[in-house]
């Protein structure tokens, strides 16, 4: 096992609020929000009781070469775009393809094209259905086209555990590196999901907030008056890789990544641990791979996705970690201004972590009309600056399932 440390080279992402890296960034500091009324004539042919979502500010067949799109599911686009963003903003590194390694998650995959593909076999017969209809809708299809556009040989692997997946798969990326099977990694994650099934399942299940008459302002992390979380889509990425590798070539470094911790709650299917034991455990975890005390943690991006019990249980599970000096960290809650990327959250939140203590900024929150008094986070609706010197924050994911996953990232 390697002692190396593990920094960001590189970093992609095709967001709600912004078609890159830097334009996210930007706009999540300007206070956007990404959350519109759906405009598609499916909201109304199946009459949904949700109409809005938090959609792509730039659809990624319109960055992509149109037969290169052609053949992908718009969840592999998004990773694409996302990756090769993420690659240039590294230098292009120049390494093997025996040393390159591919971890790319998603939380359901390509359900636009299972569903496409679905429809036409009812209504035009078998002979229809493309024959790319498998390579396209399989959950490692992300991982499978990456490894292929930038030859990677090392392996190819992706993480399915719902919101967790991203988190999970950067988390993994770093253990392989260390573990020896690639100098250089693309990890991140990617998810296209607002479909009529997915908005009616969850619409079911009361996930959803059904604020139609005012979407840009439904998701509302910490507030007391939140009613459920806001589908979004989209994908991002990272460039991982050893120092020394990174140093050899002159890259630039934006962050290390110190510590991950991955755990199960074991307790329910779709609900979280209301004693938050799991999603503590992982971020102490994560802060024994780095080698730190919950004194040393400057930021943390909340996973807080604006549903009634998700947002109190995961402060109870930071209360845990950190006791009343939860209350003094400064805490973002970014899902107000993307929505919820599903599989692709964890690795976009990665993103704005990273920028966070490279900027020395943690984002705002924006939508807190009144906060919950049981989620009394030190969180602002404004960029709140952060402290000179050192920074160590810590970004949680938490998926249905039970599956818990936090990463660590020092300032370089």
């Amino acid at each position: 096992m390697s002692t190396s440390r593990i920094v960001v080279t590189g970093i992609g992402a095709s967001s709600p609020i912004g078609g890159t890296a830097p334009e996210s960034w930007s706009a999540l500091l300007d206070g956007a929000s990404g959350t519109s009324t759906l405009e598609h004539d499916w909201v109304e042919e199946y009459q949904l009781p949700v109409t809005f979502a938090a959609q792509a500010a730039v659809r990624p067949d319109t960055v992509l070469e149109r037969p290169v799109a052609k053949r992908l599911d718009p969840a592999s686009q998004f990773a694409l775009v996302a990756a090769m963003e993420a690659w240039a903003d590294a230098g292009s590194p120049d390494v093997e393809p025996e040393r390159l390694g591919v971890d790319f998650a998603t939380g359901i995959g390509g359900v636009w094209t299972l569903l496409d593909a679905w429809d036409t076999l009812r209504e035009k017969g078998p002979r229809r259905v493309m024959p790319m209809t498998v390579p396209m809708l399989m959950p490692n299809a992300a991982a499978g086209n990456l490894s292929l556009h930038f030859g990677a040989r090392a392996y190819a692997r992706t993480v399915a555990s719902a919101c967790a997946s991203s988190t999970e798969s950067i988390v993994n990326a770093v253990e392989h590196i260390r573990a020896g099977y690639a100098d250089v990694v693309i990890a991140g994650g990617t998810e296209s999901a607002i479909h009529p099934i997915t908005l009616a399942a969850f619409a079911s299940m009361q996930a959803l907030s059904k604020r139609n008459d005012e979407p840009a302002t439904a998701s509302r992390p910490c507030s007391i008056d939140r009613d459920g979380f806001v589908m979004g889509e989209g994908a991002a990425a990272l460039i991982l890789e050893t120092e020394e590798h990174a140093r050899a070539r002159g890259a630039k470094i934006y962050a290390y990544v110190v510590g991950g911790g991955v755990t199960a709650d074991s307790y329910h299917i779709t609900a979280n641990d209301p004693e938050g034991h799991g999603a503590a455990r992982a971020v102490g975890l994560a802060l024994a791979m780095a080698d730190a005390s919950p004194d040393e943690v400057t930021h943390i991006n909340a996973h807080a996705t604006s549903t009634p019990v998700g947002d109190p249980n995961e402060y109870q599970a930071l209360k845990a970690v950190f006791g009343h000096r939860v209350d003094e960290i400064p805490v973002s809650a970014t899902k107000a201004s993307t929505g919820h990327l599903l599989g692709g959250t964890g690795a976009l939140e990665a993103v704005f972590t990273i920028l966070a203590v490279t900027e020395r900024t943690a984002p705002p929150t924006i939508n807190l009309t009144e906060q919950d008094p049981e989620v009394p986070f030190r969180i602002s609706g404004t960029p709140v600056p952060l402290s000179a010197g050192d920074q160590l924050a810590i970004s949680n994911s938490f998926g249905f399932g039970g599956h818990n996953a936090v990463v660590a990232f020092r300032s370089a």
